[in-house]
């Protein structure tokens, strides 16, 4: 299901890309990158949560659209640096790893939508397991169940997992929504370009 809404969504992006690069020399640098920030990353980035685990073919079709963006923005550049060192941008599957960092952050400071109530229960929060390291960690407890490939990429599964794997200073109990997002995607842009 998700790689057909990846698919359908690649359809559009495309379209866009072609209708940016056909008005690219009559419009202005600084209106080009606002323009391809509003329509074609705000596009790939919206709900690419649910793309984690999606076929190595469409995650190399998502990951071809970055650099086609930036073609329109840093044009007389070399692309791979630019989206590293100029825009910033973190490559495809990392992005899916950020969005789903920062709703285990959400879920874990209770700030997440309802429907995910319970999904995400800290270590310390049991009584047996208070003192335990993980508990000091700020670890969240991972459901046992892995049998189906299903279970393996829900979010119940996935985010818990992705959450204990965080640095400790990611998981501060203190740390502001603001603060955590600034500070992840530090992490993970050193992490993908190391």
């Amino acid at each position: 299901m998700s790689a057909v809404c990846a698919v359908v969504s690649l359809a559009h992006v495309d379209q866009l890309l072609l209708q940016l690069r056909s008005v690219r020399r009559s419009i202005p640098d600084d209106a080009m990158c606002t323009l391809v920030h509003a329509f074609v990353t705000s596009r790939v980035d919206y709900c690419n949560a649910v793309l984690y685990g999606v076929s190595a073919k469409v995650a190399r079709r998502l990951q071809a659209v970055l650099p086609a963006a930036a073609r329109l923005i840093t044009v007389f550049a070399e692309i791979s640096t630019s989206l590293r060192d100029t825009l910033h941008w973190l490559p495809m599957s990392w992005c899916i790893v950020f969005k789903i960092a920062l709703m285990a952050f959400d879920c874990v400071h209770s700030q997440g939508p309802g429907y995910f109530d319970g999904i995400i229960t800290p270590v310390h929060t049991f009584a047996a397991r208070d003192r335990l390291q993980s508990a000091d960690q700020g670890n969240v407890v991972v459901p046992g169940s892995r049998t189906t490939r299903f279970n393996q990429s829900s979010f119940s599964s996935v985010a818990p997992t992705m959450w204990n794997d965080l640095p400790l200073e990611l998981k501060n109990r203190d740390i502001g929504r603001q603060c955590f997002k600034q500070n992840l995607k530090t992490w993970l842009y050193d992490s993908a370009y190391s």
